[in-house]
């Protein structure tokens, strides 16, 4: 049986909705948590630039526009789709409107505490830092790790057996004014684990305090450069507090925001979760053409945690970091390339 997406609103529809909320309606708000995704029709009368999302609305806006799609900021929703080819920043393309907004609301209704704590964060960005932006992430992720979701997720999982481990996991080798970093977990397709966080942090802290150090190059060895987060791994801090507080103490994310400019990141493979979210802050991103780039933890009851909501915007805006996150989707170097997140597409 079809999957059928939400009703479409109009643009008359969605001014009205947003002016309930800034009033301050509870209960309209109340009626909104129930309703965790809205669609609108970008081709009706109206103009989606003149409307400001309310940061606290607690739904995801996805906005359809069937014309040809024009640029601009559409402040008045979190992800724009269009069936055009290769349109302006933000818009996302899609083979079938229907069928994608059917999926996306069947994705953010599995898990829609973490699909609108997604947005609020990317919906935030337009006022703050990158450490800003790293610390809102921080606290939210580890408020998600706590909730419903991430646990009923977390207990689908089954128990596997860990693989034996190396003592250093980044390699890190100096030639001249050039540090060659490279994750080494190709067993488990260099999951980025509490362990190879804590190298990398250290290797970064040595690049700022180094100035000598002009360049930086980022690799992983193996079949994939980062598969994402060990999910052996996950849940093992239970304490919210505790988890937020490591997050921001070691964080890689902060540290390439620093050093940045002096970092090339080389993706190849599987890049996931934190094995696109850190890559976002290098100053230059260099991928193998067979290279595919994936945020897959809204359906864990999460959100990006390395970084990736703070980091990926910069790069491709807002929307389609939404658009990333909220449907998992997986998208080529190509893609990458033509949305600003690659900036160089070279064979391995």
């Amino acid at each position: 049986m079809p999957t059928t997406g939400p009703t479409l609103l109009d643009m008359a529809a969605l001014a009205d909705l947003f002016q309930g909320v800034s009033r301050g309606s509870a209960e309209l708000l109340g009626a909104l948590a129930a309703q965790p995704l809205l669609a609108v029709d970008l081709d009706t009368p109206g103009h989606v630039d003149s409307l400001d999302i309310p940061l606290l609305l607690p739904c995801v806006i996805v906005g359809i526009g069937r014309t040809a799609p024009t640029a601009g900021p559409l402040a008045g929703v979190d992800v724009a789709l269009t069936r055009a080819e290769q349109p302006a920043l933000p818009w996302v393309s899609v083979a079938d409107l229907d069928e994608e907004l059917a999926a996306m609301a069947v994705a953010v209704r599995g898990s829609p505490e973490a699909s609108v704590a997604l947005v609020q964060i990317l919906r935030s960005g337009r006022r703050r830092s990158l450490e800003h932006g790293l610390l809102l992430e921080s606290l939210a992720y580890s408020t998600l790790q706590a909730g419903p979701e991430f646990n009923r997720w977390l207990g689908g999982r089954e128990a596997t057996a860990r693989a034996p481990e190396r003592d250093r996991v980044v390699a890190v080798e100096r030639n001249g004014d050039r540090l060659t970093l490279t994750l080494q977990r190709p067993q488990v397709r260099n999951a980025y684990s509490a362990t190879m966080r804590d190298q990398l942090c250290e290797a970064l802290s040595m690049v700022c305090a180094d100035p000598s150090i002009r360049e930086v190059h980022l690799f992983g060895d193996g079949d994939d450069f980062c598969s994402g987060g060990d999910l052996d791994e996950f849940g093992t801090v239970t304490d919210p507090a505790t988890a937020h507080l490591i997050r921001t103490s070691r964080s890689a994310a902060r540290l390439l925001g620093l050093v940045g400019d002096r970092v090339i990141a080389h993706l190849h493979g599987a890049c996931i979760g934190a094995g696109v979210e850190l890559p976002a802050l290098a100053g230059r991103v260099v991928a193998d053409p067979g290279t595919r780039l994936r945020l897959p933890e809204v359906a864990m009851g999460l959100i990006p945690g390395a970084g990736g909501t703070a980091a990926l915007p910069r790069r491709i805006g807002r929307h389609r970091t939404a658009w990333l996150a909220l449907t998992g989707r997986s998208i080529s170097a190509d893609t990458g390339s033509s949305w600003g997140l690659v900036d160089e597409i070279v064979e391995r």
